[in-house]
């Protein structure tokens, strides 16, 4: 569906976010996968097309969230779950979730300087920049598909 609309003749341009941070973990994620369809289809068509930066932000874990993330985290890796609990909750000032404008994405503390600085070593050894010029929406052009017979002229 994914590929269908951003191939249709009336796509415009224009950034697209995901909610890739809990999405991943809902259970229906883990029955249909539609979160990791959609990546696939974006992180191939992104390196193809020649991304040239990365960001990252720090796991959240707003209202309802928080629940489905720590069942599967128990069940999935008890013996890590607590300390992982922990240190989360030590990047959002005790807290599962701090919703506070410039501390949710990032968290604070030395775990969160930590992840900050790892990822701009990763991002320096793979040559990509933390950040980009802005994006360009009217380079955009849709991919040809099977029956455009224009396209030939």
């Amino acid at each position: 569906m994914l590929r269908n609309e951003l191939s249709a003749p009336r796509y415009k341009a224009a950034v697209l976010a995901l909610g890739t941070n809990t999405d991943p973990y809902q259970p229906c994620e883990r029955d249909h996968g539609i979160t990791r369809a959609y990546l696939e289809v974006l992180l191939a068509a992104g390196a193809e097309a020649g991304a040239d930066a990365a960001s990252w932000i720090m796991l959240r874990l707003p209202r309802e969230v928080s629940g489905l993330w720590q069942e599967w985290l128990d069940k999935n890796e008890p013996g890590r779950a607590a300390k992982v609990m922990a240190r989360l909750r030590e990047m959002h000032g005790g807290r599962d979730y701090d919703p506070r404008w410039g501390h949710r994405m990032r968290g604070e503390g030395r775990y969160a300087e930590m992840i900050a600085q790892r990822f701009k070593a990763a991002c320096r050894r793979i040559g990509l920049k933390e950040r980009t010029a802005d994006l360009r929406c009217d380079l955009f052009a849709r991919s040809p598909q099977p029956g455009d017979q224009l396209a030939l002229f």
